[in-house]
């Protein structure tokens, strides 16, 4: 199953992540190497920020592995374990359509079907992977265009469609500009968490770790922010896990909206055991 993290911290912050924080050996257990790992981010002056990276071997994971110092507002971490598409750049997390990054965790099919739907709006070229994740992204971006720019809107509308035309194991998204990030869990399938740190006395410090994800900021110590992530990444009993189909919204001065099931259950959902054997293995959790 991929791995999400998304950080908003109102002003710009110096931030450092490791992609691959994982106590196992990989090198002797390869069948758990991830497919690649990315961060995005928006930096001071609102330009976006992308280091990314496939791995198709264990020996490629020294990239994931070393620190990575980010200096932004806005910032998104992946770690893919792929279920369609080859492990290469061009399938690698996030993504980024008109000035905005993107990653997904889940399992969307009939991409014949997306693929006409995208035809249909005219934007073929935002696709330049074989990814479902891209695809549904580019969906969003035709949608946030027909609302002039509204991304809440957008990824309403365009959920709406794939909910109504394609089946849908999971959509958890993560999207962000400089100023603004929104997060999807849809349906139930798989978890993703908020943390609200905006009254950041009431938290230990800012040092947040999964087994795939280590993620430290020490000015956020004691400065407010907002977290997401597809695991409790701390002891912190403030982690929220999102409701089905909620959709969340943390705007510039990180007031945070969140809208309850904003997208309408899936008129085709596929389990988890539903799944082709290596979209199934894709989905696991490891």
């Amino acid at each position: 199953m991929c791995r999400l993290f998304g950080l908003h911290a109102g002003t710009a912050v110096t931030a450092t992540f490791w992609l691959l924080d994982a106590p196992d050996s990989l090198a002797r257990q390869s069948h758990q190497n991830p497919d690649g790992t990315g961060l995005g981010a928006f930096d001071a002056s609102g330009a976006p920020v992308v280091e990314k990276q496939p791995l198709a071997a264990w020996e490629d994971t020294e990239f994931a592995r070393a620190a990575r110092h980010l200096t932004g507002t806005t910032f998104i971490a992946h770690v893919r374990y792929a279920t369609t598409g080859a492990p290469d750049m061009t399938n690698t997390h996030p993504f980024l359509q008109d000035g905005r990054l993107c990653a997904h965790n889940g399992v969307v099919e009939g991409l014949d079907t997306l693929d006409a739907r995208l035809a249909e709006l005219g934007v073929t070229d935002l696709v330049t992977g074989q990814t479902d994740s891209e695809r549904v992204f580019a969906l969003i971006t035709a949608a946030t265009r027909s609302r002039n720019g509204d991304v809440g809107a957008g990824i309403v509308d365009a959920m709406d469609w794939l909910a109504a035309n394609v089946p849908i194991c999971a959509v958890n998204l993560l999207v962000c500009t400089a100023t603004d990030m929104w997060a999807l869990r849809y349906p139930d399938t798989h978890d993703l968490f908020v943390l609200d740190r905006r009254r950041p006395a009431a938290h230990a410090r800012f040092e947040l770790r999964t087994n795939r994800i280590h993620a430290r900021a020490a000015h956020l110590d004691t400065a407010p922010s907002v977290v997401f992530a597809t695991e409790r990444m701390d002891d912190d009993p403030a982690w929220r896990l999102l409701g089905d189909g909620e959709l969340v919204h943390v705007g510039p001065d990180l007031d945070i909206t969140s809208t309850p099931g904003a997208i309408p259950p899936p008129r085709h959902r596929l389990s988890l055991s539903g799944l082709a054997p290596a979209a199934a293995a894709g989905q696991a959790l490891r």
